[in-house]
């Protein structure tokens, strides 16, 4: 599913803004964030009715429609379809997310913070590898007489159905279905929910901010895709590959560090990306990492907080609807990305994400 999503976000960016301009062109990427978001309410219902396996393979057949929907909106430069089409890889997005409390219910308390790390690590392969396959994938799709670019929601379609498949091999165990005993207002309300709401939220709309324009940019200066690949496999090499580190210091040292040198992280990255200049591919590619790996930290010590601070019959819904409300922001973030770019270009687009860290990162400095 990372896969599928890291090959389908930027092509539908150039896409869209190829057809409508670079200010709308975040539309389709929105879209999939929404379906995020979406996604995050309506796997975690389906989950506490009838378990992890049903409402994980809802999100990835969901996701497997969306890529075959969004190959045809590129055959017809229908932004509409392919918007919907994102929306519905946004589902299977949010069923791999929502992945990682299935995982750390397997394990103690203790231990939950290793369970969710080495999850999202997993996830690093498909991250990395999706924008590195942006190029042959496009040339495959010229050869079979197809518009290049639709080649990547081939791809995006196919790993979709590969990961509905891989639920129904999922070993038997796991969460159960669960009903929740409090009001959702009153255990967001809680500071576990709080604390991890605010960090995770910040790094998502910082890290979707500078990277749904990322590729954009690139384009408009002129790179080529592969060039453009490359940049984003190391972004999201930073997002997965040290996880199995996060969950580790996660483990030792709790989620409130963590999450604090995940934000100090974003600010560097920010402030990288606002000064490296286009002809240094190689600082780009840094700040980009940098971004990644900072999104990791507040990630994995927000998911923490949540999968060790709540009550058990409760957890699956507070962890469903806070991420709901990080896309819900990331959204927004999204669609502002491209017409913050259009205006005032990439480097006021980075400053001004990277100036969102100051509260959440204030408000966990001052709280005993």
């Amino acid at each position: 599913m990372n896969a599928a999503m890291a090959a389908a976000s930027p092509v539908s960016t150039i896409v869209a803004a190829d057809r409508l301009g670079a200010v709308w062109g975040g539309v389709p990427n929105t879209a999939g964030i929404v379906g995020t978001g979406i996604g995050a309410i309506a796997l975690t219902r389906t989950t506490n009715r009838w378990g992890w396996r049903a409402g994980l393979a809802f999100g990835y057949a969901a996701a497997t429609v969306g890529g075959a929907l969004a190959i045809a909106a590129v055959a017809r430069s229908d932004i509409t379809i392919l918007s919907i089409g994102m929306l519905l890889l946004g589902l299977g997005n949010a069923g791999a997310l929502l992945s990682r409390y299935a995982a750390a219910e397997l394990y103690p308390v203790q231990r939950r913070g290793f369970a969710i790390g080495t999850l999202v690590w997993a996830g690093a392969v498909g991250a990395v590898g999706g924008p590195l396959l942006l190029a042959p994938v496009s040339v495959t799709a010229s050869h079979l007489g197809w518009v290049a670019l639709s080649g990547p929601f081939l791809f995006s379609s196919l790993a979709s159905s590969v990961a509905t498949a891989a639920v129904f091999c999922l070993p038997a165990g796991g969460a159960e279905p669960v009903q929740a005993r409090g009001r959702l207002r009153d255990l967001v309300r809680t500071s576990p929910a709080r604390s991890a709401l605010a960090v995770m939220a910040t790094a998502q709309v910082v890290m979707v901010a500078v990277m749904t324009a990322a590729p954009l940019d690139m384009h408009l200066h002129h790179h080529e895709v592969g060039r453009i690949g490359m940049a984003l496999s190391a972004h999201t090499l930073g997002m997965f590959a040290l996880s199995p580190l996060t969950g580790r210091l996660l483990d030792g040292l709790g989620a409130r560090p963590v999450m604090l040198a995940g934000l100090l992280t974003l600010a560097i990255a920010t402030a990288s990306a606002v000064t490296a200049p286009h002809s240094q591919p190689v600082l780009q590619t840094a700040a980009l990492f940098l971004l990644g790996y900072g999104w990791n930290l507040c990630f994995i010590g927000g998911s923490g907080r949540l999968a060790s601070g709540l009550p058990a019959a409760d957890r699956a819904q507070v962890e469903g609807a806070v991420d709901a409300a990080v896309w819900a922001a990331a959204a927004t973030a999204s669609l502002a990305s491209t017409a913050v770019l259009s205006t005032g270009g990439y480097p006021l687009l980075a400053g001004l994400a990277g100036s969102l860290v100051v509260l959440p990162a204030v408000t966990l400095l001052n709280r005993k």
